[in-house]
């Protein structure tokens, strides 16, 4: 007996099957998994039931996809082909089944997930925002393969199908039966019955109406393919991520025939599986959730923080808090720095949570305090003052008699040592580093610094804070910079100095986006502020070495600081560089991407010899999440032993893959 399932039939004749995956706390479909549910399904179908319910037993959600763990022991393309052509052949047994079915969704239904939800007759979602409906593959280097490029374009067309399997983006319950890849989307109290009534009623199943498909017909299926192609490069370049690529030839070639289709997903599949940029995507994929598992949330229950520090990065975190259900009070002496946090707060709420009374729930969490009467009743509280030790402990001597003894105390420094910070306090053991990446909305990193006077129950508590708040936590020693400033400066100095040697900024930036960069090293210092990044490196430079280039120094003493200033390396305009043209650069770009990369290879290196985190693989995590260095990569420690060890075998679109 299969114990991943179990189905009864109610009074009504409909048969309730419930996924529950033995020994997780996440359905994902194995090769095991996709097999017992063959086995069940055809058990189900001879006892003839009215229609059949799939559920998840899991609090957590419908089913997270495929399993990525399998994903990665993959290396033989043939083995992969055979594999997705058996599971089209079982959820082609659920399509062709006598009676209707059902999927109903709750939490998460991704990839795999969402294909065996399509392969059902109907679609029912919990329509609240922590249902989660999508395609996310090509973030693993692939695209759908389990005939989710077929029954997706059927259901809502190939323009809207196709740029949700290109962005790898998720929906809400709600956005996903506006989108038709759900059929209804109902309070969770009304999903059983929402269920049950479709089955009753049997509605057609749904299918694009007429103008929706039109663009799949030939000769407009080649128009329209160069149409999203054309958007695509924009974003994403075709040598560095080949599988969104991959995906419109898949579908321009063969969207005109399903039997085609399902054909080109197996074949093309299992080619991008096996590819270089695949295996070091998954294993990206592998070390986000090894971050994710530092952090145990069932040893802490955080409901109250309150932040120091109403400017950007105060605020900004304060808000972040109060997102994520937490209970906020932000205190500062300035009521105009309040008033603007509050205003960014707002805006942050209404672009995340789109709905008018779930804003005013997140607003009504977070409460200005010029007083601090919100630091005695706090779990955590968290300074975000400016980087000065002495105003820190000054600081510290006012809240550390107010506060709770089992309260956590966190300081959102970016480069002073714990040690220093923690010299007057009568309780330093509860003192930890949370480092947030500005902008806090966005970055997904926070290094948790730790030094050796640290409690480990304080450590492990600061880990399980940073789940709370849906933050990656990445435990770091107390030491100048950490990791991810420590890593990331020598490579801003290092192009500030080719921008000293005459190289033109926007040759040094491209340079770096050949690479696979998120943003350029010029760019991005005119970001950060110039004169955070000189302050930065003067605090660095006795564990970096060198000093701060003069380009650096004369801007930010003629206070030209970068984006916020209007003029930095580039002159700003509505918030974006104005970048110019310059002739044909002195030397090759590589060889540019290889003077930068390769300080910041050496500088990681250092980290992980200096023991700054534990092992290679968090030195990668925290710089591929803390950075946005190149993830196709693997990350700093990866690439430098691709460097070393080159793999010939390993070829993508006719260039290396480490190229």
């Amino acid at each position: 007996m299969n114990t991943d399932y179990h189905w009864e039939t109610d009074a009504q004749g409909i048969a309730w099957l419930a996924v529950d995956r033995q020994d997780a706390d996440t359905n994902v479909l194995s090769e095991a998994m996709l097999e017992g549910l063959d086995e069940v399904i055809v058990e189900i179908a001879q006892n003839h039931p009215a229609g059949l319910v799939i559920y998840s037993a899991k609090p957590g959600g419908f089913i997270a996809g495929a399993d990525v763990k399998a994903f990665a022991r993959v290396s033989d393309a043939a083995w992969a082909e055979r594999h997705i052509q058996r599971v089209h052949e079982i959820l082609q047994r659920i399509e062709s089944l006598a009676f209707p079915t059902v999927a109903m969704i709750h939490g998460y239904c991704l990839g795999g997930g969402l294909e065996l939800a399509l392969a059902c007759d109907y679609r029912v979602a919990r329509e609240d925002p922590d249902t989660r409906i999508g395609f996310p593959e090509v973030r693993l280097g692939i695209f759908p393969g389990f005939g989710g490029t077929v029954r997706a374009i059927r259901a809502i067309g190939p323009l809207k199908a196709l740029p949700l399997m290109l962005a790898g983006r998720t929906l809400s319950g709600r956005q996903a039966a506006r989108l038709g890849l759900v059929d209804r989307a109902v309070p969770e109290r009304q999903l059983r019955n929402a269920a049950r009534l479709i089955l009753q009623q049997r509605p057609r199943p749904r299918r694009a109406p007429l103008p929706a498909r039109l663009p799949g017909v030939f000769p407009l299926r080649p128009l329209a393919g160069a149409l999203m192609r054309r958007q695509l490069r924009r974003k994403v370049r075709p040598y560095h991520y080949p599988a969104p690529y991959a995906l419109l030839r898949h579908w321009v070639r063969h969207g005109g025939n399903a039997r085609a289709l399902y054909r080109s997903e197996a074949r093309e599949v299992s080619r991008l599986i096996v590819s270089d940029t695949a295996q070091q995507l998954i294993r990206v994929f592998l070390l986000q959730d090894r971050l994710k598992a530092l952090g145990d949330k069932q040893r802490l229950a955080p409901r109250r923080v309150h932040v120091v520090g109403g400017g950007v990065m105060g605020g900004d975190i304060a808000a972040w808090c109060a997102l994520r259900g937490m209970q906020v009070t932000l205190q500062d002496r300035e009521p105009e720095l309040l008033g603007k946090a509050m205003g960014r707060a707002h805006r942050l709420f209404e672009r995340r949570l789109k709905d008018p009374y779930r804003v005013q729930r997140a607003i009504d969490r977070l409460t200005p305090d010029c007083a601090g009467a919100g630091v005695p009743r706090a779990d955590v509280v968290i300074e975000a003052i400016y980087e000065d030790a002495d105003a820190k402990r000054a600081l510290y001597a006012q809240l550390e008699p107010r506060m709770r003894p089992e309260a956590l105390l966190a300081s959102n420094t970016s480069s002073i040592p714990l040690q220093e910070l923690a010299r007057d306090l009568a309780r330093p053991r509860r003192l930890v580093g949370l480092h947030f990446f500005n902008p806090v909305a966005k970055m997904p990193l926070l290094e948790v610094v730790h030094s050796p006077e640290t409690d480990p129950e304080a450590l492990a508590d600061a880990l399980a804070f940073a789940r709370h708040i849906d933050k990656l936590p990445l435990p770091v020693a107390s030491s100048p910079g950490f990791l991810v400033n420590r890593v990331l400066m020598p490579y801003l100095l290092e192009a500030v100095k080719l921008l000293e040697e005459g190289e033109a900024r926007e040759h040094i930036d491209q340079a770096a986006l050949d690479f696979g960069m998120p943003m350029g090293p010029i760019e991005l210092a005119d970001t950060v502020g110039l004169d955070i990044c000189l302050s930065v490196a003067e605090k660095l430079a006795p564990v970096i070495g060198g000093e701060a280039p003069e380009a650096l120094r004369r801007r930010v003493e003629a206070g030209t600081l970068g984006r916020k200033t209007g003029q930095g390396f580039y002159t700003w305009k509505q918030d974006r560089p104005v970048r110019g043209r310059p002739g044909k650069p002195s030397r090759p770009l590589s060889g540019l991407a290889t003077r930068m990369i390769d300080r910041l290879v050496a500088e990681a290196v250092a980290c992980l010899r200096d023991g700054v985190v534990e092992d290679a693989d968090l030195v990668d995590a925290g710089v591929i999440f803390g950075t946005g260095f190149a993830p196709f990569r693997g990350g700093p420690m990866h690439y430098l032993y691709t460097q070393e060890h080159p793999d010939p075998a390993h070829k993508e679109n006719g260039r290396p893959a480490h190229a």
